[in-house]
């Protein structure tokens, strides 16, 4: 099935689903993911994202922020002589969760690659969006974002080793081998800066996540949504959870992983992983009703997660069509005590996701 993107402003796993979705998916091989060479972009590959949130600080207030560069292969452009082909396409995205002022700030860009307006570099991270840049370095990431309202300029240092997400870095989506996608994270980034908010400026420190995943596949037919964390916890471990649900709220398919401080890492497998419901919030706006509090289940225990904000709803309706949940929250441990930050992702609850 073709779908046509139109405008940015969708979260990145609407553009897995919806963006690019192949006429024929193919599985994806085993590889050795290679660092630098895997940083950087992959345009044999429809679908790509580098993704970063995180937590960050001054004083006593604190902000949640997001940033998101999409590449898009357009398959039917590929051959055309034309400069002027769109080829592939690149979006941006940007969110800042202010918690004191009790509001969601964001915002998106998107052109297509070339003419110096929008690059994506193959050989490490490097991805441009007129004056939107994420670059990496042998310290680590330099982030650039003035957006409508507020802006980005971040510093992210690793502290740990790459993440690799699935099998040696191979992320199954779905009960078909063709749903799949490269996957790893880069959790317990130390980050510092400036935010910007209405005029005012902010030196902040912070801790921060990264993904980064690229894929020629769609998700299964039956699928509604997703819910996804990435959780940072205090005391250096790393959480990332996802399941994708049917249409009638039931899991699809789950993954994901828990890394401790000394480097062990424990892969879930698809039927390890328990989401319950433990509190919702209704969109006044589009009345879509989100589990803003979930309770997961692992073979690691227990993690209830919270957000520090119920309206942090993206609506893009006047462009992609999309409607989503994304925002700064907390994961507690089983006796209710705070031991981390993160995001939390939901997606396919205003209506379902069409392919």
């Amino acid at each position: 099935m073709k779908v046509t993107l139109r405008a940015p402003g969708v979260s990145r796993r609407t553009v897995l689903l919806c963006a690019l979705a192949a006429p024929a998916a193919w599985a994806l091989p085993p590889r050795t993911l290679r660092f630098p060479r895997d940083f950087g972009s992959h345009p044999g590959q429809h679908t790509e994202w580098w993704y970063i949130t995180g937590q960050a600080r001054t004083g006593a207030r604190e902000f949640g922020f997001q940033l998101t560069f999409f590449r898009s292969r357009v398959d039917e452009t590929q051959g055309m002589r034309s400069a002027f082909a769109a080829r592939q396409l690149i979006f941006a995205h940007a969110a800042l969760t202010d918690l004191e002022g009790r509001k969601l700030w964001h915002d998106q860009r998107i052109a297509r690659e070339g003419f110096g307006v929008a690059s994506a570099a193959e050989d490490d991270t490097d991805v441009r969006l007129r004056d939107w840049t994420l670059r990496r370095d042998d310290k680590g990431y330099a982030a650039r974002l003035p957006a409508e309202g507020f802006g980005l300029e971040l510093r992210f240092t690793p502290t740990q080793p790459v993440m690799l997400q699935g099998e040696a870095g191979l992320s199954r989506k779905g009960p078909e081998v063709e749903q799949a996608s490269y996957y790893y994270s880069e959790p317990q980034l130390a980050t510092q800066g400036r935010l910007s908010l209405q005029g005012r400026s902010f030196d902040v420190q912070g801790t921060a996540w990264l993904d980064h995943e690229w894929s020629d596949a769609y998700l299964h037919p039956d699928a509604a949504g997703w819910d996804w964390i990435g959780m940072n916890f205090f005391d250096g471990s790393a959480l990332m959870a996802f399941r994708i649900r049917r249409r009638d709220g039931s899991s699809l398919w789950a993954g994901g992983s828990l890394r401790t401080p000394d480097g062990r890492q424990r892969i879930f497998g698809p039927d390890e992983l328990r989401f319950e419901v433990q509190g919702r919030w209704t969109s006044p706006r589009t009345r879509a009703d989100y589990p803003v509090r979930l309770r997961i289940g692992s073979p690691a225990g227990n993690f209830d997660i919270r957000a520090l904000l119920d309206d942090q709803e993206l609506d893009s309706r006047g462009s992609t069509g999309a409607v989503y949940w994304e925002g700064l929250s907390e994961v507690l441990d089983a006796q209710g005590k705070a031991i981390g930050r993160g995001y939390l992702e939901l997606t396919g609850y205003a209506q379902a996701l069409r392919m």
